[in-house]
Parts: C-alpha cells; sequence; structure tokens
C-alpha cells in the first residue's frame, strides 16, 4: 500500500459511523518522582507532580476511533459515581455520544491508577468488581443497537473481561449487524468465555490466542513467518470462531493476520521506539475496523493497525494516533526514514 492510497482509505473516516461496547474505565495516571526510598519498606516515595485522567477500556478504543471519525457511540456500564461522571464528562468533552450507556447506582465505576516516575511505571492500582449486565440491561442495549443499525457502519466489541460482554448479549447484537451487513469486530479475553462466531474481525494477541485454541504457549519463532505452533493457532481460530479474519497481535514482532482460503500474513512492526504499551491493542482494533469500513482490504486495514499501533507504543500513558501522525509515520518508513 503506497501512500496515495492510505490517504485515499482515510478521506472516508470522517464519515464513517462506528459503536464500541465493552468495558468502560477511567485511567488515572499519578505523575511523580523519586529520590528516596521509604523508610517504612523497601519501596520507592513517589512525590507527585501531576494527574491526569483518559477514557480507558472500550472507552480507549471510542477514543483512538474519534480522532477519525465524526460520529462515534460507546455502550457499557457506568455508576453513578465521582469517577462515573469523570468519564462521562471526559467522553462529552471528545463528542463521543454515551446516550445508550448503562448507568447502575450500586456499580462503582472501574478505575486503573498507574503511578509513573522517571518515565516508568512504578506501580498500578485497580479499582474493579465483576459485575455480570442483567437480563433487563441486556434486553435494553440490544434494542438500542437494533433501533440505529442503520445508521452504524461497524460495530466493535471490546472485552477487558470485566463482565458488560456476555454471549447472549453479543450475539443477538452479532446477529441483527450480519443481517444489517454491517462490519462486526471484536477484542476478546480469555477469562471471558463468550462465544466469538460469525464476525468479520476478531483480534486477541498472542497469548490470548494460544489460550483460546487450547495450544500451549511456547516461546515465539524469533522469525514469527516461521512460527508454526503461532500459524496453527491461527487456523485453529479461524475455523472454531467461523470468522472472516482473525488478526494476532505479537507485540514487538508486529501482527499476523489470518484469512479464509489465504495463507497467513505477516507484517513486521514498525515501533522504532517503545515507551508504553498500554492501550496499543485498543489501537489496533479500532484502526483496523475503521480500515474496513472505509474500503480497505484486511491487509491493508492490518498494515494502517500496525503502523498505528507503532505510534501509540512510542508515547507515555493512554494515547491515541492522529491522521498526521499515521501519514507522517508511513511515510517516514516509506522513505526509509
Amino acid at each position: 500500500m503506497d501512500l496515495t492510497r492510505l490517504e485515499q482509505i482515510l478521506d472516508r473516516a470522517s464519515s464513517r459511523r462506528i459503536t464500541v461496547i465493552g468495558d468502560l474505565m477511567l485511567d488515572e495516571f499519578v505523575w511523580g518522582k523519586v529520590g528516596r526510598i521509604s523508610p517504612e519498606a523497601p519501596v520507592p516515595v513517589v512525590e507527585v507532580t501531576g494527574e491526569s485522567f483518559y477514557p480507558g477500556g472500550a472507552a480507549n478504543v471510542a477514543r483512538n476511533l474519534r480522532e477519525f471519525v465524526d460520529c462515534v457511540a460507546i455502550i457499557g456500564l457506568l455508576g453513578k459515581d465521582r469517577s462515573g461522571q469523570h468519564l462521562r464528562e471526559l467522553l462529552s468533552e471528545q463528542k463521543i455520544d454515551t446516550s445508550n450507556t448503562v448507568e447502575e447506582a450500586t456499580f462503582h465505576t472501574i478505575v486503573k491508577t498507574r503511578i509513573i516516575a522517571r518515565q516508568q511505571q512504578v506501580v498500578r492500582v485497580d479499582r474493579e468488581k465483576f459485575v455480570g449486565t442483567s437480563a433487563a440491561q441486556i434486553e435494553g442495549v440490544v434494542a438500542a443497537v437494533r433501533k440505529n443499525i442503520s445508521d452504524i457502519d461497524a460495530i466493535i466489541f471490546e472485552d477487558y473481561g470485566k463482565g458488560f460482554l456476555s454471549t447472549e448479549l453479543v450475539s443477538q447484537i452479532a446477529d441483527a449487524a450480519r443481517s444489517s451487513r454491517k462490519i462486526v469486530a471484536a477484542d476478546p479475553n480469555p477469562r471471558n468465555l463468550v462465544e466469538w462466531r460469525g464476525l468479520t474481525v476478531i483480534k486477541p494477541n498472542r497469548t490470548e490466542a494460544f489460550l483460546a485454541a487450547g495450544i500451549l504457549s511456547c516461546d515465539p519463532d524469533i522469525v514469527p513467518s516461521q512460527d508454526t505452533d503461532l500459524k496453527r493457532a491461527g487456523k485453529t481460530l479461524l475455523k472454531k470462531w467461523e470468522a472472516e479474519n482473525v488478526l494476532i497481535t505479537l507485540g514487538e514482532q508486529g501482527m499476523m493476520l489470518f484469512q479464509k482460503k489465504k495463507a497467513p500474513h505477516y507484517i513486521p512492526t514498525k515501533a522504532r521506539e517503545v515507551f508504553d504499551v498500554s492501550g496499543a491493542g485498543d489501537t489496533a482494533i479500532a484502526l483496523f475496523t475503521l480500515g474496513l469500513a472505509c474500503g480497505a482490504t484486511p491487509t491493508e486495514a492490518a498494515e494502517i493497525a500496525n503502523y498505528a499501533s507503532a505510534v501509540v507504543v512510542s508515547k507515555l500513558g493512554t494515547a491515541t494516533v492522529t491522521r498526521d501522525e499515521l501519514i507522517a509515520s508511513f511515510r517516514g518508513d516509506s522513505e526509509g526514514g
């Protein structure tokens, strides 16, 4: 894919309408510096210099899309607490539609706090409790999606294993989307036993792929394109999930795309520096799905997702990639920069 083709695909992005469904979180970053070790325990004392808050989990997928797309909607579970209100405000500021988000008075909004010092994560604190969706909540979400399905180009299920997504919810929405010939994507989580079937694309990472395929995980091959276990896992998942595409992300090794009746396609990483992998998977599923929605082939969409992920891991914190950054990364690589 050349630069002209990339720009042609991205030129279509703003008019696309994408809905993200999954586990919502508030990402908190506490920034500081370390000058001494605590006298109470052998741990560093972090002197706080600032705090930042970002939409996390499925909300980060929506945030990545919003850099390219005018109409992005998010559906998930929020508590009626301060963190839930804060997350809703952040999404509203970015003009992400939260009108169909479920609010539950007894639910505590999930918060992930990362403490960063000297450009390194010192510790992460998770405030969360696994809560499944009720029959009434599922019915409400499915009804809302069905009502708006004609105005949606693609749906992304983002599963962080926190309980919002279930087989019942996913299957009903996926059936409605397929009937309307919409793109349906999923970023699965092995802790949540959702039956992913018949989707356009499913994007596990290497560990998740091996778990889902029932294959004992082993060290990656130095040359991923020759990794026979990885190829076996991808082939197994294509059949198990009855998916059109399975995109396995490989961290610093890039990605491998599996398609029906085609040889696996390996895409080497484009990352030059890696500061933080937080949210890289969110960027990958967001940009792959967006690429398909804009008329890219699966191979082109995977290439776009790979370049986008490379930009994101070069930033500290839960980050996104802009159109200009994506094009600059592509141009720099094509020119040998």
